[in-house]
């Protein structure tokens, strides 16, 4: 009797808390530009802790953090990853901050804490219901090892390697134009054609 008791009040303890905490979303709506309470960041990160196997969790990174490699994951990075992240990691940009959750600072502990197999796995095969999408092919993959290098290495960036990333940050078709006409200009002597506004 006692047994059924206590899972019965377990059992309404947890609708309770399930009705009010879909009151308070639907009170509050699904907008992009909150951030998540406590409790979802708390749940959010325990669910992706666990969703990582333990065999995953403690994988060893076969690379070691030569300057070839950080250079090859810094280019890399900055083609692939710094358009949500940033070239320093910081998830300062204008999709990073309008995601949800919002992209973290992969410079602070909350992401330096984590071991490499979980670094790994998180680029690996993405995060459910976030922005984070899977990376490299089905299996092991090199650059996603090779990644997980830089992302340790970005604490001590410095200006010349940010600087040296910009060369590897995709482009729009405005602005590969606009290098277009400037090389134009450069090898044949011409002046690039610019458009200029008409003041009456």
């Amino acid at each position: 009797m006692k047994k059924r008791t206590l899972l019965l009040s377990i059992t309404v303890a947890g609708i309770a808390v399930a009705a009010a905490f879909g009151w308070m979303t639907i009170r509050r709506g699904f907008s992009a530009r909150d951030n998540p309470s406590a409790m979802e960041a708390y749940v959010a990160r325990t669910a992706r802790t666990l969703s990582i196997p333990a065999s995953e969790r403690e994988a060893k990174n076969p690379f070691a953090a030569t300057s070839e490699v950080l250079s090859e994951a810094r280019a890399h990075f900055a083609d692939h990853c710094a358009t949500c992240h940033g070239n320093d990691g910081s998830g300062k940009t204008e999709i990073g901050q309008n995601l949800y959750p919002k992209v973290p600072d992969m410079r602070q502990s909350e992401t330096q804490n984590l071991a490499d197999g979980q670094i790994y796995f998180i680029i690996h095969n993405g995060i459910r219901l976030t922005g984070m999408p899977a990376w490299g092919s089905p299996g092991k993959d090199d650059d996603s090892w090779k990644l997980v290098l830089f992302i340790r290495h970005l604490p001590q960036m410095t200006p010349q390697e940010m600087k040296e990333m910009e060369q590897f940050n995709p482009k729009s078709a405005a602005e590969r134009s606009e290098e277009e006409d400037e090389q134009r200009f450069l090898n044949e002597g011409k002046a690039p054609e610019t458009k200029r506004k008409i003041h009456r």
